[in-house]
């Protein structure tokens, strides 16, 4: 029976990709954050949140099902187009780096973090964090911004707080940024907004279209 050309399957369509990708990541693991040895990759990788905290509750995931976060982490040069090495232990250097902003922050413990990660050949790797950001729409992503920043640098300490940042506090570098109008009330409530129509298992349309709606800053 002849098929309409609508229904043919196209192995690089958006959603295909979406699935794939996810799929693949969520076969690896899980991991805990406190690596015994380093490992080579870059790629992508999720953090799942199993702890305690009331707050988090709605998206708890001891079985590293649903993720709190997801970024990617790309090999030297690749972002000024140069030559990559396959030898390169950006995954692990990111997933380190991670293990210390939790560890520094006053109100988590690393212990209640899961990992997922999946090299990734370095001309997909964006294009599969931001499947996975889309798809999952995990909280530190997309309502509470700020977990993946670097420290500025000296001089360079005119911006705001992060608000992950003022709603977990113990990074240095960041308690040497201006707080502003954001609080950790402010913060509390965002979140509590954001998961009231963001549950594990759940899609949101409406989001999908408009994502900006939980990424702007709230300054009142």
């Amino acid at each position: 029976m002849a098929t309409d050309s609508g229904d043919e399957y196209n192995p690089l369509d958006y959603d295909n990709l979406t699935k794939h990708c996810v799929q693949e990541l969520m076969l690896r693991g899980p991991d805990s954050l406190d690596f015994p040895e380093p490992f080579t990759g870059s790629g992508v990788y999720a953090l799942f949140y199993k702890g305690s905290l009331d707050l988090y509750r709605p998206i708890r995931s001891p079985k590293a099902e649903w993720p709190i976060y997801v970024g990617k982490a790309v090999p030297p040069g690749a972002r000024k187009g140069g030559k990559t090495s396959r030898r390169s232990k950006a995954l692990y250097s990111r997933l380190r780096e991670h293990h210390e902003s939790i560890r520094t922050a006053k109100n988590l413990d690393p212990k209640a973090f899961l990992c997922r990660y999946l090299a990734v050949t370095p001309l997909w790797i964006t294009m599969a964090e931001r499947l996975l950001i889309e798809d999952f729409q995990p909280l530190w992503n997309v309502c509470i911004e700020g977990f993946g920043l670097h420290d500025p640098g000296k001089r360079r300490y005119e911006g705001q707080r992060s608000w992950w940042d003022v709603l977990h506090p113990g990074r240095n570098w960041a308690g040497r940024l201006p707080q502003g109008p954001r609080s950790a009330a402010k913060a509390k409530q965002r979140v509590r907004d954001f998961l009231k129509n963001h549950k594990p298992g759940s899609r949101m349309p409406a989001l999908r279209e408009d994502p900006s709606r939980f990424m702007q800053d709230d300054e009142d």
